[in-house]
């Protein structure tokens, strides 16, 4: 469950447009909390309340510098968030579905 709850603060940080357009504007490398402002219609505080969940989940590092902060994406989140949703997603001998599992022998579609 643990690690359930570590990957869905990602999705769900994912789940507003603008913070997933934020992470998008990452990928192209570091840029200032002011470069960012220049493409929302939004405040200071707005932005730095989004950064802040980008941050607390892991996706973005964020580091002073003079009085700017500077953000970029945190690969080792991304990779090890890819590899979840790709255990996720597959078939696999350990999965949830299987632990304990009392199969019925075969259903009737007719019935």
């Amino acid at each position: 469950m643990k690690e359930y709850l570590e990957y869905t603060r990602v999705f769900k940080a994912l789940g507003d447009p603008k913070r997933a357009m934020i992470v998008d504007m990452l990928s192209c490398g570091e840029l200032c909390a002011c470069m960012i402002l220049e493409k929302f219609e939004m405040s200071q505080s707005t932005l730095s309340h989004h950064m802040k969940l980008l941050c607390e989940c892991g996706l973005v590092r964020g580091r002073e510098q003079g009085k700017w902060t500077y953000y970029s994406l945190d690969k080792d989140t991304i990779d090890r968030t890819v590899q979840f949703l790709r255990r996720i997603t597959t078939d696999k001998e350990d999965c949830i579905c299987k632990e304990g599992a009392v199969f019925c022998g075969g259903c009737d579609e007719d019935e």
